[in-house]
């Protein structure tokens, strides 16, 4: 298994090696997992295949504009938003431009197409990172930074579990599963829908993975505070169900 501590699975398309390889060091030693795409044609059919939670978006790009990329997953019109798979992107998936044109009226211009947010090159990984937290709190429906479940407070910034008010121990892991599924919540997800979020595509997944991380997090955090639903899957209730 990579060393790839991600919960949140972010895809970014970049031509740049130099700027690529950097945005996957850094996001990894964040807590993400990365994949990388260095043009239109590769970005388009990894969304068609893999569910990312946010798109790190390049528009020069040596088969096209990135805003062709936009455009198309914003015209795509799906059933059941949230859902990846079977050639069909999320339309909502958040994107963040990162370019070089930094004119006012280029960066209207992305955000009337549908980018969420716009950052112009060169930018400070702080600040991204910053950004791209705040895409994917706003993705989820969440106003506030902190998550909070009953006794558990999650902080995605810097990465924390406390349990009325105590500091937990958890490992990168453990961490990735409950920012999922507490993002989740009210949601049945299934062991690959927790892998597909969880890894990326250089990690080799042992096939018992999640259900460790589960039975970890259940033996510090309270055994109902994830719920089986068998045969399909993990969840955790919503606190008003």
């Amino acid at each position: 298994m990579s060393g790839d501590n991600g919960a949140m699975r972010i895809l970014v398309v970049e031509d740049d090696n130099g700027i690529a390889e950097g945005l996957r060091t850094n996001l990894r030693q964040r807590g993400y997992a990365v994949d990388v795409c260095d043009g239109v044609a590769s970005a388009w059919s990894a969304l068609r295949t893999e569910p990312f939670d946010a798109v790190l978006l390049d528009l020069g790009l040596p088969d096209g504009d990135g805003s062709e990329l936009l455009q198309r997953l914003r015209g795509n019109t799906r059933a059941e938003p949230g859902l990846a798979g079977a050639g069909l992107p999320d339309p909502a998936t958040p994107v963040l431009i990162m370019t070089a044109r930094d004119q006012v009226s280029q960066r209207i211009a992305g955000l009337n197409l549908g980018a969420d947010d716009y950052l112009a090159k060169p930018f400070d990984v702080d600040e991204l990172e910053a950004r791209l937290r705040a895409l994917l709190r706003r993705a989820a429906g969440r106003a506030q930074p902190l998550i909070r479940q009953g006794d558990i407070e999650l902080d995605p910034a810097v990465r924390t579990v406390r349990l009325r008010g105590q500091l937990v121990d958890v490992s990168p892991r453990e961490f990735a599963v409950l920012l999922v599924l507490l993002e989740s919540r009210g949601r049945v997800l299934s062991r690959r829908q927790l892998e597909e979020r969880l890894y990326n595509w250089q990690s080799a997944v042992d096939s018992n993975a999640v259900e460790v991380h589960i039975h970890h997090l259940r033996r510090k955090l309270g055994s109902h505070c994830i719920q089986t639903m068998r045969g399909v899957g993990y969840f955790i209730p919503r606190d008003d169900a």
